[in-house]
C-alpha cells in the first residue's frame, strides 16, 4: 500500500480581498494557512505538501511558524497549473503514492470526519468529492427574477477532493479544457474517472470576501476556551518623592524599590496575563539581573504580555486589580489608573476593574512598609493543544 499525501494549494494572490493573500492573513491565533495545515493532520495522511506562488517563500515561512514541512512547491498562473505542478513534484520524488487529497488553503477548517469519508470512498472509486445540498431558492435574471431553478441535482462542491494519485496525474497531463478548470473533479471526470460524492461540512466554506473572514472569526470563537490567570506582587517603600502605580505617577513621601520602576500593580497584571498562557512570569521575560531593565517603565512589561496573548490569538475579556496599602490613597487616582490600563491593554474601561483595600494595620502593608497588588485576568484562547 502506498502513501496518502495531501496537496494544499496556497498559491492565490488575494486579489478579491486586496492586500496580502488571504492564506497568509491572521485568523485567530494563527494564519489561515496554518489552520488548513492543522486540519490535514490526520492519522491516515502520511505527509502534506504546500503549493505557493513565486515570491511567497518568506510569507510561507512566517505563516507556518515552526512546523516541520517539506519545501514548498512553486505553483503556476492558474489553479490547474498549480495543482499540476504539485502532482508533478510529488511524482518526481519517486515515492509510492497511492492517494492524494487536493485541498484549498482558503478552506481553513477541515473536520476529520470528512477526510475519513473521502478515503473510505477511495476504496471503491477513483475519486471522491465532498458536497453539500443547495438550500436557497435559485432563479435566473438580473433586475427581475426569472423562473426558479430546480435544486434537485445541484450541489455545493468543496475540498479536499480525494483521488487515486496516478489516474489524477494522468488526467491533469491530458487536460485540454478551459485554462481555469473549476476544480480537480472536473479534470478527473473529463478523463473518465469514476467520481463519487460524499457528505461535506458547512465549516469547509471558502474564505473569499471580508465578510467570510468575519464569519470564520465567529466560527473560531466557538472553539476558544476561557482561561484565568492570577498575579501577585509586592514592593517595599524606599527613598523617593513619588511612586508609579497602575501606570500613573503619584507624588508620595516615599518611592517603591525595585529593579524597574516598581509598579506593583502593573507587575501583578502582567503576571496574570502571562499565567493565562502558561508563559511563566515577568522574571522569566525581563530578568532583574539584566541591567537593560533597570528603571524600565512597567508599562513595557504589560504590553509585552498583551502582545504575547495577541500572537496566540487570545482575547482579553476582563482584568480585575486589587491594590493593598495604607497609603497613598488610591481613590483620587483610580480613574487615571483605569484609563491608563485600558489603553495599555486596548480594552474599553468597562473591562478594567480597580479596587483598593487595607489590611487593617496588620502585616507589612499595615505597618506601611510597602504595597501589594493582586490581579485576575480572564481571557479566551484558541485550543492549540
Amino acid at each position: 500500500m502506498g502513501k496518502t499525501v495531501a496537496l494544499l494549494v496556497a498559491a492565490g494572490s488575494g486579489s478579491r480581498l486586496g492586500g496580502e493573500p488571504k492564506q497568509y492573513r491572521r485568523l485567530g491565533w494563527q494564519s489561515v494557512l496554518a489552520h488548513a495545515l492543522d486540519g490535514l493532520r490526520h492519522p491516515r495522511i502520511d505527509e502534506t505538501h504546500v503549493v505557493i506562488a513565486p515570491g511567497q517563500e518568506a510569507a510561507f515561512r512566517d505563516a507556518t511558524g515552526n512546523r516541520t514541512l517539506p519545501s514548498p512547491i512553486i505553483g503556476g498562473a492558474t489553479r490547474q497549473n498549480s495543482v499540476r505542478n504539485g502532482l508533478e513534484a510529488l511524482a518526481a520524488t519517486g515515492d509510492a503514492i497511492d492517494a492524494v487529497l487536493v485541498h484549498d488553503a482558503a478552506r481553513p477548517f477541515l473536520p476529520a470526519a470528512v477526510i475519513d469519508r473521502l478515503l473510505s470512498a477511495l476504496e471503491t472509486h477513483a475519486g471522491a468529492v465532498p458536497v453539500l445540498p443547495v438550500s436557497d431558492t435559485l432563479a435566473r435574471g438580473s433586475d427581475l427574477l426569472g423562473d426558479a431553478i430546480s435544486r434537485d441535482e445541484l450541489h455545493r462542491v468543496q475540498t479536499p477532493q480525494a483521488f487515486r494519485f496516478a489516474p489524477l496525474l494522468a488526467a491533469h497531463r491530458a487536460w485540454n479544457g478551459p485554462a481555469k478548470a473549476t476544480d480537480d473533479a472536473q479534470i478527473a471526470r473529463a478523463a473518465g474517472l469514476d467520481i463519487v460524492l460524499v457528505t461535506g461540512d458547512k465549516s469547509l466554506d471558502k474564505i473569499t470576501y471580508d465578510e467570510d473572514f468575519r464569519d470564520a472569526e465567529r466560527l473560531l470563537a466557538g472553539s476558544m476556551t476561557s482561561r484565568t490567570g492570577l498575579g501577585f506582587d509586592v514592593h517595599a517603600f524606599g527613598a523617593g518623592d513619588h511612586l508609579w502605580l497602575g501606570g500613573v505617577r503619584i507624588d508620595h513621601e516615599r518611592g517603591l524599590m525595585g529593579h524597574s520602576d516598581a509598579d506593583v500593580a502593573l507587575h501583578a497584571l502582567a503576571d496574570a496575563l502571562l499565567g493565562t498562557m502558561g508563559a511563566g512570569d515577568i522574571g522569566d521575560h525581563f530578568p532583574p539581573s539584566d541591567p537593560q531593565w533597570r528603571g524600565a517603565a512597567s508599562s513595557r512589561f504589560l504590553e509585552h504580555a498583551r502582545d504575547l496573548l495577541d500572537q496566540r490569538g487570545g482575547k482579553i475579556d476582563h482584568v480585575d486589580l486589587t491594590i493593598i496599602c495604607e497609603a497613598p490613597r488610591i481613590g483620587p487616582h483610580r480613574a487615571a489608573m483605569r484609563s491608563t490600563i485600558a489603553s495599555l491593554l486596548r480594552l474599553p474601561e468597562t473591562r478594567v476593574s480597580i479596587k483598593a483595600t487595607t489590611t487593617e494595620r496588620l502585616g507589612f502593608t499595615g505597618r506601611g512598609e510597602g504595597i501589594a497588588a493582586q490581579a485576575v485576568a480572564t481571557v479566551r484562547l484558541g485550543n492549540d493543544d
